[in-house]
C-alpha cells in the first residue's frame, strides 16, 4: 500500500508525469473522447437537468420592474424643499388622523 494520498486522475496540472510547463504538451492518450454510450448519457442527462422552471412571482416582478424602468422619473426634490422650510419655520403642521391611518394601512 502507498503513503501517497494524491490520487487525482493525469489530467490535473500537478502531476509532472503528463504535463510539464517546459513542453507545454498534453499526453495524447489522456485526449481520448467519450464513447457513443456515454455520449448519449450524456445528452440525456443534459436535456433532463438543463430545464429552468420560473415562479410566476419572480415573472410578474420582471415586468413591474421593467414597467418602472420605462416609466419617467419623478422629480420631488422642490416638494421636499418646501417641506423643509415648513419644518424649520414651525409652519408645517402634522395631521394625526391621517398618520395614523397611514400607519394602520402598513400593518395590514
Amino acid at each position: 500500500m502507498s503513503n501517497n494520498i494524491d490520487n487525482r486522475s493525469p489530467f490535473f496540472p500537478g502531476n509532472k508525469t503528463q504535463y510539464t510547463k517546459a513542453s507545454k504538451k498534453l499526453d495524447p492518450s489522456l485526449l481520448r473522447r467519450n464513447n457513443e454510450e456515454r455520449k448519449k448519457e450524456l445528452e440525456e442527462m443534459s436535456e433532463r437537468d438543463s430545464k429552468v422552471d420560473i415562479s410566476s412571482a419572480i415573472k410578474d416582478f420582471s415586468r413591474i420592474k421593467k414597467a418602472v424602468d420605462a416609466s419617467p422619473e419623478i422629480d420631488n426634490s422642490e416638494r421636499v424643499k418646501a417641506l423643509k422650510q415648513q419644518i424649520d419655520s414651525g409652519q408645517y403642521a402634522i395631521d394625526y388622523e391621517k398618520l395614523a391611518d397611514k400607519i394602520l394601512e402598513s400593518e395590514f
